[in-house]
């Protein structure tokens, strides 16, 4: 109860510091003090348990790590070293399954074995698991709004749009993963790549089998000038099917 009371009592003390404007600290320990205690504190555990993490990676896990990231839509908010850092810390989560299936739940033998091991498996797979089921809600979402999404850019287009004007409008009207796909490609577009560079690259970071048909057909209008009008009537048509069936 002291402890409690002395540790709410400074961090009150510190959040009132925080808030004062002009506050000026000369005493270097006392404006680290200041940071909320992820900063302080969690932080570095986490780099320190990255860098062990990094170390027994196998070579090129990394970079599928990072793919799966993309493509679950998680690159903005997860990082590399946090999912190794989790995955490490489910390695490390035996020497707490042990002595909570012997001495908590008090199983022996062939049991309290099966329990471990499956416990065990678990915590070190859980990542992988979150990243799988990421991943496929993403592309679910994606094939799902692509129909939808077709239709406007058909109606924007015949209604006299460029194609990255209709994409823009149509982006600001419907949110979701496909409209910031969409979004991040006329960036791209603006930055200088082609349109051709911008929608192979949001074909890679989707991995959607609707969306990589479309992309597919945009490069063949490109290619053979045939009118993107049409290109996108079709494929609208094709889409809404495939979503039917699906």
């Amino acid at each position: 109860f002291l402890t409690m009371g002395i540790t709410v009592e400074r961090s009150d003390a510190r959040e009132s510091l925080r808030r004062l404007e002009g506050y000026q600290i000369q005493d270097v320990r006392d404006q680290e003090m200041l940071a909320p205690i992820s900063e302080r504190v969690v932080n570095p555990m986490v780099e320190a348990f990255a860098g062990v993490a990094r170390r027994f990676t196998p070579q090129g896990y990394r970079e599928g790590v990072a793919r799966k990231l993309v493509l679950g839509g998680l690159a903005q908010r997860v990082s590399v070293d946090q999912i190794l850092v989790w995955k490490l810390v489910g390695l490390m989560s035996g020497l707490v399954w042990l002595p909570l299936i012997i001495l908590g739940l008090k199983l022996t033998g062939l049991i309290a074995f099966v329990f471990v091991l499956v416990l065990w498996g678990a915590s070190f797979m859980l990542p992988d698991v979150y990243l799988s089921r990421a991943m496929d809600a993403r592309r679910h979402a994606i094939a799902v709004q692509l129909p939808d999404i077709l239709d406007l850019l058909v109606i924007s287009v015949e209604a006299g749009l460029g194609f990255e004007q209709a994409i823009e409008r149509t982006t600001a009207a419907v949110p979701g993963p496909l409209s910031d796909e969409f979004r991040r490609m006329l960036r791209e577009t603006s930055f200088g790549s082609s349109r051709a560079d911008a929608l192979r690259a949001m074909d890679e970071r989707s991995d959607v089998p609707e969306l990589r048909t479309f992309v597919l057909a945009m490069l063949q209008a490109d290619t053979f000038g045939v009118s993107i009008s049409r290109i996108l009537r079709s494929q609208a048509d094709e889409m809404r099917i495939r979503r039917k069936l699906r």
